[in-house]
């Protein structure tokens, strides 16, 4: 069987969306792809901290997060890159000159940073666990690192403003979330690392934030309970994820021979 490089997508991909835990037969498949000797890796938007909470529970160790700007290879993290700081010091300058709140995520963790109250005014808390650092003196335009961007336009104001699109972003509810949306270049820094053809990469996702590394140099599976503009442009659809998708689309493929069903059984 020749060696396939697997990259999967975690929410609503790996993980049910009613529980927020990954499907049993997705954990047990992506095992028995490396047990049939794949390379099995997470492609994922979430910051690195965030990627291994989940991976490490599972046995996972390589890893594409922050949108592709950070590498896990076997555990050992090889590269997380911040934003080109020119362009989020002018992301910032427009949002300043707008009156809008941000928050800005200056390390791998938790920590969110404002010099003022605007977003949580605007936008309110965040739904996911942030740790909110208030610094008055905060002067955004000295920062040299900066990993992500929080923006306080809600979903109809976004069209009063052209400079929203000069970067990539993902809609969080209330706010806009900027950060790298590149998951095809951190797969082929992947690929590259690894020495291995591209040509034998497949991807499984189901958002909007996937179809950046849906690309015909490899295979793309979306999931039955994704997008439709994402399953139009895969090469095949997969099952929805709580109906084994995952499990049912490797062995359609002869990537796995055995059912977690089955040996669960014996």
């Amino acid at each position: 069987m020749d060696r396939k490089y697997f990259f999967f997508d975690i929410d609503a991909t790996l993980t049910d969306d009613a529980t927020h835990k990954i499907v049993p037969s997705a954990e047990w498949t992506l095992h028995e792809l490396e047990r049939n000797g794949h390379f099995v890796s997470i492609a994922t938007g979430r910051a690195h901290y965030k990627t291994v909470s989940f991976t490490d529970p599972i046995g996972i160790r390589n890893i594409v997060c922050c949108g592709g700007a950070c590498i896990v290879r076997d555990g050992v993290t090889l590269v997380n890159t911040p934003l080109p700081i020119d362009q989020a010091h002018s992301l910032i300058r427009h949002a300043e000159e707008a009156g809008i709140g941000y928050l800005l995520m200056l390390d791998d963790s938790d920590k969110a940073y404002m010099k003022d109250f605007r977003f949580l005014e605007q936008a309110g808390r965040r739904t996911e666990l942030t740790s909110y650092i208030y610094d008055p003196n905060l002067d955004p335009y000295q920062l040299t690192e900066i990993f992500k961007i929080y923006l306080a336009i809600s979903r109809e104001d976004e069209e009063k403003y052209d400079w929203v699109d000069m970067h990539g972003h993902l809609r969080m509810g209330t706010y806009l979330n900027y950060q790298y949306d590149a998951k095809k270049d951190g797969i082929l820094r992947m690929m590259e690392l690894l020495e291995a053809p591209v040509k034998d990469v497949v991807v499984f996702g189901d958002a909007v934030n996937d179809l950046v590394m849906f690309d015909p140099m490899w295979t793309s599976i979306a999931m039955g309970n994704g997008m439709k503009e994402l399953k139009e442009k895969a090469d095949y659809v997969a099952p929805a994820n709580t109906d084994d998708g995952i499990m049912r689309t490797c062995l359609h493929f002869g990537w796995i021979t055995r059912n977690y069903y089955d040996v669960e059984e014996q």
